[in-house]
Parts: C-alpha cells; structure tokens; sequence
C-alpha cells in the first residue's frame, strides 16, 4: 500500500485522536475534510464531494467550508447531534520547516455552541452529565455561554425525568453505568431531540473529579462550594467540567460558582403539564405567540428573557419569596415613571452574559467591546433609580448591580467608537491611548512630510544646499550629498554607499523614520491587536463581578416586565396562604383574552379547599369552554407562584407543589400506545406521584374506551382523589359522563358545576359562565351542527339519540330504582328483579356439546383472534343442530 504523503500522515494522526469528531483541518482559507468525515459532510451540509490526491493509488473523498463563512456549516452539522473538532494552524506558514504544525483548539458540540447564530437569545443552552452512582442519579447542569453552573441528586427516573424536561439540555453526557438504571437513552434522543454520548471511564473516577473541582474553583475542599452533601453530583460536577475541559481546551474562567440545589425547592411542572398548559408554546404550531410566557415576557434584555422563561417552568413554593417578589412587582406597578425609564435605559442593554463569555473565551470583537460599553452605561442611571426603591427585593437588586465604572473607562479610552469587525487588520485603537499606534498611524499619513522636514533639517545644519532624501529598495531611505559638499558631512553621519560624483549616508534619525514610515501597516496591525488583547484580557479578569450585575439586570427586568403586564392587562396581586385554599372571583384566561385582543372575555370563579370543596366535576358540552376555565385556573396558580400578578377581580391562593395535567387525546403509535393507554399512562403518573398539596387538571377521563369502562374508571379514579387516606388532592375534573355528579351526595367533598347554556330551537348559545349544578345533556349533536356536519347526519343521529334515550330510561326503570338516605345523604343504586330475559339456555338443553364446550372455555387466556374463531366454529355448530 502507498504511503500517504506528509500532510495526510498528519491529518490521519490527528483524526486518530478524535475518532468520534468530525475534524476541520485548516488549509489556507478552508477547513477541508477526508474520507468518512468528507462523505457525511457532503451529505449533510449538500455541498460537492470531491477528492485528493494523498499518496494512495485512490483519491480520498474531499470537501471543504471557507473558513470566514464556517459557522453557517458548522452549526449544521452540531444542530443534527455531530461533534466537530476545530484544527488550526499552530504556527505561521512563512516561518514553518516542512509541514505546518495543527492542532486541534476546540470542540464543538450542541451542548458547547457558542455561535451567535446558533444560539437563542430568549433561551440557555444547557449541557448535562447524568451520574448513576448507588442507586442514585447525580445532575451537573451548565450552560457555558451565560456561566450558569447548578448540580443535584434525586433517587428515581421519574424525578430525573422532571429535571431534564426542566431544563430542556441540548446534550446529555454519562457513565456507562447509567444503562443499567432503566432510563432509556434513546427516548432521550427520540422524543427530547437531544445528542447523547457516554464518558469513558476515567471522567468518572472520584479522585480525578473531585481534584479538577478544586483546581477550577480554586479552593482547598468542597465544604465551601457546597457539595458535601451531594456526592453522587460532586462525580457528575467533576466529570462535567472534566469534559469541558478536554474540548473547549481553555481555562473556562466563566464558570465561577456552582449552586447545589434540591429539586424540591421549586413547583416542579413535568413536561405534560408544560406540553397541556402552553406554558413556553403552544400545543399545535410549537410557536411563542399564544402561550403564557408570549403574555408575560415583556422584558427589554435577552438576560431577562431567558430568567422569565425560568421562572415560569420554575414557580416558587416559599410563601415568603413569593410575597417579595409581589412586593417588587408592586412598587414597579404603582411608580409607572420610574418603571418605564428603567426599561427605556434597559433596552440598550446588550446580552452581558453571553458577551462576557465571549471576552473570557477571548473570542469576542472590537464591536463586541462596545456593545458592553453601552451596556455599561445605562447602571448609573438604573442605579439612580433603584436608589429609592422600598420593597427589599429591589433594594437587594441594586446592592448586586456594580457601575462597572473602571470598565466603561477602559473601553471608552481604548476602542474606537466604530471599530471593524477583524481584530487583526488595525483601526481598533483610539487616538491618544498609545503613543507609538499614532506615531505608527501618523506614519501612514505623514511620512513624507517628516522626510521633508527632516531634509530641510540637515540642510540648515550642514549648509550642504543640495541634500536630498532618497529611497531604493536596497539601501531604503537614505541622505545624498555631492562630491562637491561631501567636506561638510558631519561626523555622525554613516557612509552607505559611494557613487561616481556623490556619497550616500544614514543618521539615526533618518533610520528611526524609515522603520516607522516603512513598517508601519503592518506594525501598526500587530500593535494594536496586542493592545486590544490586553483590554480585552483585562475585561475578561473582572467576569465575577460583570455576571453578577448581569444577573442583577435580568431580575429586575423581569420584575418590570411583570409590572408593565399587570398595569396594561389589568391585573390583581393575588395574596398567597399555607391552608390549601384556591379562592379566585372573576378569574380570566391570560392568553386567550389576549389572543382575542382584550375583547370582552367571561370571567368565572373557582374555590378549592382541602374540605368540603376538593374536587369540582365540571359538565356541560364541548366548546362551551371546559378546558379554558381549568386551564385558567391552573394559569392563575402558576403566576401568582411566580410572583405575578393575576387576571382576576381578586384571589387567594394557596401554595400547591405541583400542577398536574391530563387534557386531550393523542396516541404513540411510535412506541406501540394507543389513544387510551397514553390516557391511562398519565392518569397512572398523576394518582402515584401527585400530593395532598397538588393541584390536578383533569379532562374527559375514560373517554378512550366503551361507556361503561371509562365512566367506572372515571369514577373509580374521583373516589381515590377525594380520599384524602390516598391523595385528597384539589381536582377541577370535566366529564361527559353525567352519572358523575351523583357523587356529589355521595364524597362530601365534591361539588358540581356546568357551563350555562342557552337553547334556541336546535341550536344553542354557549354563555361561558360556570354555574353550580351538573348538566344533563352534552349537546354532542348541536355542536357536530356548528362544526358543519352535513344535515342528514344530524338528523339521522337526533332519529339515534331519541331511540336510545327511549331505550336507556325503560331500562333503567325495569332494572334500577334508587333511594336517598336523609341520614348520610347519599344517593344508591339498587338492583331490583326484573322481567325475566330470554335465556340461551331456553333454547337448548343445558346438556347441549356445544354449550358444555362453551362453559368450559378459559377466555381469559385467548387471544382476540383465538376467541373469535372459537366463537364462530361455536355459531356455525348451532345453526346445523337447529
């Protein structure tokens, strides 16, 4: 086999190192790829495959990406989950012997993207690495474009589960003993749309992990970083930043902290409530607008954007930071002026965080470094502002917000107002911050005129009249004087050159000029990109103080966004209590009256307590607004847990844990589960993992399968909610199944209520209004009439409806007769004897063969095919013997 020419020898050893990278090997003004990296690149990115010349009696495959245009490519291939190493020329190709040195300088994955393209500025790009250690899962969670950095543990899948539907990671890590815990890595991959890979074993040895902890945080143990108490996080942290390290090939010095927390210090919304409640987007078309962070997230900074995102998939469950943040909101409510000039002067503000990550990744441009300068400027006045502020949340914001005064006057004396975008070609540097940039800058401009006044100079000194300066490439710029004056030549001068009737000399002063006038493009290029990274440097040692006013401008931003909402929706503080009351009077839907542009929407109350009013059955017929009022109510509960004012006349509410969701119909046939297991799936996941102090949401339970399973599923399943033995969570449950209202009399704590409607002829009119009472019609064929079902299928189905109905209460009256009991007032149904019905077995003996053979079949252990060819074989013998 031929040997593989210099270059292709280093590339393949390089590749060797990064087997499960695709690898940009930088040639001149491309990253060209070979081989199996060169056929899956032309493929994904459509670009044309060539080939190369490497030595080999074959061309290898060959494509490449020009290296200015590289991250249009790049976040293509990282978007579909691959992972791509960055090589670049280690040293400059003019000096090099032989073969330019390359190295690998980063990699790039989806979870370690800092592209500005790539990445959504109303959203984190989290990384996470799972640990499964002793039977117990340890989370390390960062997201290294905004520095944010948390770790946890939780004992089961489903809670893991909770955790990263939270946080919604771009890409997973783990051990390999994490197969072995149940969770199923292609679920992840599938349903959550996220790259999955597995460390090798050494990321996950304690000693090394809990070493490169130390080293990152510069500290002595862990006690001070709050990680005692987590050892199975303190792997996953370790083996995190140990990844970290090993692809982005830096000091990463914005991680600068790590937050232990435990995941029940928030809400927790699983990702069928998040999915069902349209919290971040809706439903169908997956977009912003028509969800509730579309009605809140009135923010001016990106910072803030991604915080109010936060706070809505995270609500509060602590009584005491619910109410300050409420008192927060307040004061910005009630001062409009002072609200609406903090967000005139936070509109200028630019992405810190991401902008800091880029300076201490030593990525960051010139016009980056304004754009912080800018965002710089606004403090002083915020912090004017905030310097009257009362309510402690805001008095703390303004104690977190730094001037950063030393860093605006770094930037303003150094970078040019209006810098270009390369950091290598010059104009970067203002006039006046270094004296030898405008003696370079000067140069360009100048050169000329200081040879003539050097000229004019030394013929004033020497008296020699006809001096000249002159310049050839060889000699450079140098002084002639004739053989005629060469008696006057001083003494310091330095013979260069001897013609026929002249002399040519140099002075020190004439040699400075020449350096400066003759280098100076590209002196001044290199100065100045040297100066602009001691700024830039510089910057990037103040990241702990410059995060943390980031994060101090993003709450108070979001603060403002909720009080500016509040004030134009006309929006109520809620007050908040520990007894498990919901008590909401003249309750709205925040997105649906804004959909509908503020137009006249139909409020409606709820009250719900831990007694006597547990779970409420709602009846009434579709689209007469069933869902909008439960979902409302769950919104509402929501918001005022964020700190959020309400879209109610008034409310009292009472913390809850948890929201859970079971709304509309959908199946998986990906994975097997029809429309009703999907139903019953979650049904299951509510009454295990819901408490006394949940709030549940339950829609048409049991509408998946015949009437008689679903209404006693249904009914079984309201029993197990209001027995507070077994859960005795607040309900709002919504049924078609009328015969659920009898519980009223029977569960003291459930309670009936109906959509009102109002009949006219065959038609109806849906009036919005929740009323106490149960509904006894689902108006199913009024409806069908108003979504445009053909006329002769309503009749015929009215012709149906009427028959049944016929038919249902002659039953009812032969078989069921029911009494009340004033003593426990409850409502029975007793069987009573009834007409005697035909039997089979009046038609043949009992001794029949064919009825012998059909008492002893064992159905319960047929299959649905098995039973219906045993049934028919049964039918047909019948009919020969009759």
């Amino acid at each position: 086999m031929a040997a593989l020419t210099p270059m292709m020898q280093q590339y393949m050893a390089i590749k060797e190192q990064y087997k499960d990278c695709i690898l940009f090997y930088r040639l001149g003004d491309f990253y060209e790829m070979f081989y199996d990296d060169a056929l899956t690149a032309s493929r994904e990115l459509e670009i044309t495959l060539t080939g190369k010349n490497c030595g080999q009696e074959e061309r290898a495959p060959m494509c490449g990406v020009p290296y200015h245009a590289v991250d249009v490519y790049l976040n293509k291939l990282v978007a579909k989950g691959y992972k791509v190493a960055i090589c670049e020329q280690a040293e400059d190709p003019k000096q090099a012997k032989g073969i330019v040195k390359r190295e690998v300088i980063r990699i790039v994955t989806p979870g370690t993207n800092l592209s500005q393209q790539a990445l959504d500025e109303g959203r984190n790009n989290y990384l996470m690495c799972l640990v499964y250690d002793d039977n117990q899962f340890g989370l390390a969670i960062t997201d290294i474009s905004t520095g944010d950095f948390y770790t946890t543990e939780v004992a089961t899948l489903k809670e893991l589960y909770d955790e990263i539907h939270r946080f919604s990671p771009s890409e997973i890590i783990c051990n390999d003993s994490f197969y072995m815990s149940g969770a199923s890595l292609d679920d992840f991959k599938d349903r959550l749309h996220v790259s999955v890979s597995t460390l090798d074993t050494w990321y996950m040895d304690e000693a090394v992990s809990v070493q490169k902890i130390k080293e990152h945080f510069k500290v002595a143990s862990l006690d001070g970083l709050g990680l005692t108490d987590f050892p199975s996080g303190t792997l996953a942290v370790g083996a995190l930043l140990l990844y970290l390290y090993e692809t982005q090939k830096n000091t990463l010095d914005n991680l600068t902290k790590i937050t232990p927390y435990r995941s029940g210090g928030y809400m927790i919304i699983d990702s069928a409530t998040n999915r069902n409640l349209e919290l971040i987007e809706t439903l169908r078309e997956k977009q912003k607008k028509g969800s509730l962070l579309w009605v809140l997230d009135k923010t001016k900074t990106a910072m803030g954007a991604r915080l109010m995102r936060n706070w809505i998939e995270q609500p509060l469950i602590e009584k005491k930071k619910i109410t300050a943040r409420q008192d927060a909101v307040e004061e910005l409510y009630n001062d409009m002026i002072t609200r609406e000039e903090i967000r005139e002067y936070l509109n200028a503000v630019y992405d810190l965080e991401r902008l800091v990550t880029r300076i201490s990744y030593r990525t960051a441009n010139p016009r980056d470094l304004i754009a912080f300068k800018t965002s710089l400027g606004m403090i002083p006045p915020v912090k004017q502002l905030l310097s009257q502020a009362k309510s402690a949340e805001l008095k703390e914001i303004d104690e977190r917000m730094d001037c950063l005064e030393d860093i605006y006057d770094l930037i303003e004396k150094s970078i040019q107002d209006e810098p270009p975008i390369m950091i290598r070609e010059g104009g970067m540097i203002k006039e006046g911050y270094n004296e030898d940039v405008d003696k370079f800058r000067l140069s360009r401009t100048e050169g000329k005129t200081w040879l003539a006044e050097l000229e004019a100079r030394e013929k004033e000194k020497t008296g020699i009249k006809n001096l000249r300066v002159r310049y050839n490439k060889v000699f450079g710029y140098y002084l002639e004087v004739t053989n005629s004056y060469k008696e006057l030549v001083p003494e310091d001068w330095t013979r260069k050159q001897t013609l026929a009737n002249a002399e040519r000399y140099i002075t020190p002063e004439l040699k400075e000029l020449e350096d400066m006038i003759l280098g100076a493009e590209d002196k001044l290029a290199a100065l100045e990109y040297d100066l602009y990274c001691e700024v830039r440097d510089s910057i990037g040692e103040q990241v702990v103080r410059i995060q943390e006013t980031a994060k101090a401008i993003a709450h108070l931003d979001v603060l403002a966004s909720l009080a500016c909402v509040a004030q134009s929706n006309d929006y109520v503080r809620p007050s908040i209590n520990t007894k498990g009351v919901i008590d909401i009077q003249g309750g709205r839907h925040p997105v649906v009256e804004k959909m509908n542009n503020n137009q006249m929407f139909i409020d409606n109350d709820t009250y719900l307590d831990n007694k006597n009013h547990r779970i409420s059955i709602i009846t009434g017929p579709n689209m007469a607004g069933k869902s909008t009022y439960m979902r409302q109510s769950a919104l509402i509960v929501l918001m005022a847990q964020i700190g959020s004012f309400v879209p109610a006349k008034s409310a009292n509410i009472g913390i809850v844990d948890r929201i859970f969701t079971r709304v509309g119909a959908s199946d998986d046939l990906a994975s097997g589960q029809s429309t009703f297991m999907v139903e019953m799936t979650e049904v299951a996941n509510i009454l295990r993992n819901a408490t006394s102090r949940s709030l549940l949401i339950l829609d048409e339970i049991g509408r998946g399968t015949s009437t008689f399973d679903g209404l006693s599923i249904a009914w079984a399943v309201v029993e197990h909610i209001s027995n507070p033995k077994l859960l005795g969570a607040k309900t709002l449950f919504a049924t078609h199944y009328h015969e659920l209202t009898e519980l009223e009399g029977k569960l003291d704590s459930v309670n009936n209520y109906c959509i009102a409607v109002r009949e006219q002829g065959d038609d109806i009119i849906f009036l919005r209004k929740i009323i106490r009472g149960g509904a006894d019609k689902s108006y199913g064929i009024q409806v069908a009439r108003l979504a445009g079902v053909p006329d002769s299928v309503i009749d015929r189905a009215k012709e149906i409806s009427s028959w049944l109905e016929e038919t249902d209460v002659t039953d009812k009256a032969k078989n069921l007769q029911v009494r009340t009991s004033a003593k426990k007032k409850e409502v029975v149904r007793e069987a009573v004897p009834a007409e005697k019905q035909m039997s089979l077995f009046d038609i043949y003996p009992a001794d029949h063969p064919v009825l012998k053979e059909l008492a002893g079949l064992d159905v319960s252990n047929m299959t649905p095919i098995q039973a219906l060819n045993t049934l028919y074989e049964l039918q047909k013998r019948l009919k020969e013997t009759n």
